[in-house]
């Protein structure tokens, strides 16, 4: 599990998530040390507009693009390696593509399987984390 929070205070932050963990049997690691379960993905949603999409697709290699698919809703999602983000929404922008969402995302390398029991134990302690107004994003490597 990775933990993103914004905070003014991260002493307080640090003790809340490690009392957390503590209650639910868990242990808070060191900040980064679980990054290399996660992949840092730019993802953009994009209204799909009568677009050429082979076309696109070819113009958008060039900034990053490493997929493009159809959500089945009239959008496109479009993802990118974390450092390409803002090659992309440039790119995006003087095409004038309209982006209905753009975000930052930690995708997991490797998933796992829980037993009904250890999933309702994880998701008691993700609903505490993500209840906590410090918290920006949580991600897991659960399926």
């Amino acid at each position: 599990m990775v933990i993103e929070t914004a905070t003014d205070n991260p002493t307080r932050t640090v003790a809340n998530l490690r009392s957390y963990f503590n209650k639910k049997g868990g242990q808070l690691m060191v900040s980064g040390s679980l990054d290399f379960m996660f992949e840092r993905k730019g993802i953009f949603r994009i209204k799909n507009a009568e677009l050429n999409l082979d076309e696109l697709e070819l113009e958008l290699i060039d900034f990053g693009m490493e997929d493009m698919e159809d959500d089945g809703e009239g959008h496109l999602i479009i993802s990118v390696p974390f450092t390409e983000f803002g090659a992309m929404q440039k790119a995006l922008e003087e095409r004038k593509l309209e982006i209905i969402n753009a975000e930052l995302q930690r995708l997991p390398t490797n998933s796992i399987e829980l037993t009904e029991e250890q999933e309702a134990e994880v998701n008691l302690l993700l609903d505490v984390i993500e209840d906590d107004d410090d918290v920006t994003n949580v991600w897991t490597n659960i399926k």
